[in-house]
């Protein structure tokens, strides 16, 4: 195997996975207070949230992946250049054709993130309005830091807010396309290194995961977004990711080293 694609290999894991982690931060997690609309945010953990935007994005990337190998979106050279493992060679890496097809890859993980996420903020949103009758807002802030809207007055004595007001949505949107680029460039590591697509996206969705329960413990339960104060700790998710995904990588490299 080629040094350059075995350093590529761990380079893009060691991005992927941080923007993974830093990703996460910027999900709306309410949990069950959530659930109960006694808490801004969508209804469940933060590595459930992170997962959900993470598969959908790794299943689109594989889509867009496996129409470019078949020939059903042209982009001559990637399909060899993946079966024969040589897509992150100097000569590959510099063709514009292959470089439109990773970016358009990673275009594909980023939009289905990000889908899920505004479905994931959406939908409860209208349960909440319509089935609960509760107005969206957050206690963390008194005015919504996007649209101005005034917060306080609309939050139940005792709770901290009910739904995602827009600033969480924009939050959300954040943290799908972080989380979403960053699982396209580890699923595109992995399978540089003539992994089936198959094998590439349960390895990447197990980097995902370690990443994600990582920033998880680093919030310590719910959070809103960029504007919570719970915000200010992404320093040190982002140098736990960072280490965590930099040796997750130097296996997955040793790993297409041997062959195994």
């Amino acid at each position: 195997m080629d040094p350059i694609t075995l350093i590529l290999i761990i380079a893009l894991i060691a991005i992927g996975g941080l923007a993974v982690g830093i990703g996460v931060h910027f999900v709306p997690v309410g949990g069950a207070p959530a659930a109960m609309a006694q808490a801004t945010g969508i209804g469940t953990g933060t590595t459930m949230l992170a997962a959900s935007s993470g598969f959908l994005g790794l299943i689109s990337a594989g889509l867009v992946t496996a129409e470019i190998v078949s020939g059903k979106i042209s982009y001559p050279g990637f399909a060899e250049a993946v079966a024969n493992g040589t897509i992150f060679t100097m000569d590959k890496i510099t063709d514009p054709t292959i470089l439109q097809a990773i970016a358009i890859i990673v275009v594909a993980g980023i939009v289905g993130a990000m889908l899920m996420m505004v479905i994931l903020c959406v939908m409860p949103n209208i349960l909440y309005i319509f089935g609960l009758g509760v107005p969206l807002a957050s206690a963390k802030v008194k005015k919504d830091p996007i649209t101005g809207d005034v917060q306080y007055t609309y939050v139940t004595k005792g709770t901290e807010g009910h739904g995602t007001p827009t600033v969480a949505v924009i939050s959300s949107l954040i943290g799908g396309l972080l989380g979403g680029a960053g699982g396209a460039l580890i699923y595109l590591a992995l399978l540089g290194g003539q992994l089936s697509i198959a094998t590439a996206a349960f390895g990447a969705v197990g980097i995902f995961f370690v990443n994600s329960v990582l920033a998880s413990y680093n919030i310590t339960g719910t959070i809103e977004g960029f504007h919570d104060p719970k915000f200010k700790r992404w320093p040190r998710a982002f140098i736990a990711c960072l280490v965590a995904s930099f040796v997750l990588g130097i296996w997955a490299a040793g790993i297409v080293f041997l062959g195994a």
